[in-house]
């Protein structure tokens, strides 16, 4: 086979760069259907709340083969104090209580809408405001939100960010936790070691988070025993703590960013495509008749729950992108085809 000659070379040059754009469009098409996938399948990955529970429970502490130690008593302490709140607010006012006596410093994030909004601390300089504003994550924590890790032990982006509303100094020892309700990260918990070198019980400030995390659930239900002390105040009757009490909302309202948007959209086609490929006669049939949901309710839900369990209820309800998206692709733009869809 003869070499190409120079007067072809526009004409190969213009079929590479054809050839390239194709395969990069398969190449971000495959990556969203692959982040979809893996959204989906994280849900099945959370422990129980029950199972947090029996860990707490079964963990050996230390010094558990003797007397108990201070180090023991001070855990036992601030469990008793955790146990004791009787709302979502006063559980997360009794976690920094809590880590006190574990801690130099801490403070605790309310996660809303894809940002971090300070919500008290313990232990900083007597000038450190008790409210910020709002703190993008940077993407060093987003394992952590997501739940792929347990914790942030290391000095960095996401340490940086959500220190500098309140204090211009570092400490060397840190960790981040995440305040889980529902299997979703509603809050980052931030612990250092102000001016010491190392912190001190970094695990067992761990546990008193994922004993809070358990708490909150049946706090929000309003089924949590306030407990009876014969020698303090008698507790304060207080109506039942609602999920979206509180304490889980932010300062203030955030708008949505570009970015933010545009994933949040090619997420919301990843899913609804998934449920046109492998649905296509109760697609077609929907375009044609209506009632998409009442013949693909369980997918259809399924799908909204990884896109909200990505991007939160919030936004969900606030830009209506899944139900959007689901309306334009599956029913022809026509939303009386959609049926009796409870979040419509």
């Amino acid at each position: 086979m003869s070499d190409s000659r120079p007067e072809d070379q526009p004409q190969i040059d213009a079929l590479r760069a054809c050839l390239e754009t194709w395969l990069n469009q398969q190449n971000q098409t495959l990556l969203e259907e692959v982040m979809a996938t893996w959204q989906n399948v994280l849900a099945h990955f959370h422990p129980s709340e029950a199972l947090l529970a029996e860990l707490l429970e079964a963990a050996p502490l230390p010094g558990a083969s003797g007397s108990p130690g201070p180090q023991d008593q001070e855990l036992a302490l601030a469990l008793d104090l955790l146990e004791g709140a009787t709302s979502q607010s006063d559980l997360l006012k009794r976690l920094l209580d809590a880590l006190t006596p574990l801690v130099a410093r801490s403070a605790l994030y309310i996660l809303k809408q894809g940002v971090a909004s300070l919500y008290a601390h313990r232990g900083f300089e007597a000038d450190a405001p008790s409210r910020a504003g709002a703190v993008t994550p940077p993407p060093e924590l987003e394992s952590l939100i997501q739940g792929l890790s347990h914790s942030l032990r290391h000095r960095g982006p996401g340490y940086s960010a959500l220190i500098s509303p309140i204090s211009g100094s570092e400490a060397p020892d840190i960790a981040i936790f995440a305040l889980r309700h529902k299997k979703r990260a509603v809050a980052l918990v931030l612990i250092d070691s102000g001016q010491g070198q190392a912190l001190a019980h970094p695990e067992q400030a761990r546990a008193l988070v994922l004993a809070a995390s358990s708490m909150l659930a049946s706090l929000a239900a309003g089924t949590e025993e306030r407990p009876k002390s014969p020698s303090g105040p008698a507790p304060r009757p207080s109506a039942p703590a609602q999920v979206a009490s509180e304490p889980l909302e932010p300062p203030a309202t955030v708008e949505l960013d570009s970015k933010t948007r545009a994933a949040a959209e090619r997420l919301a086609r990843v899913l609804v495509g998934d449920v046109e490929l492998y649905f296509p006669a109760e697609v077609a049939s929907a375009k044609t008749h209506g009632n998409l949901y009442g013949q693909l309710r369980n997918e259809l839900e399924r799908s909204r729950a990884t896109f909200v369990e990505r991007f939160g209820e919030d936004i969900e309800i606030q830009y209506r992108i899944f139900t959007t998206t689901v309306i334009c692709q599956l029913c022809n733009g026509e939303v009386s085809k959609l049926g009796a869809a409870p979040w419509a």
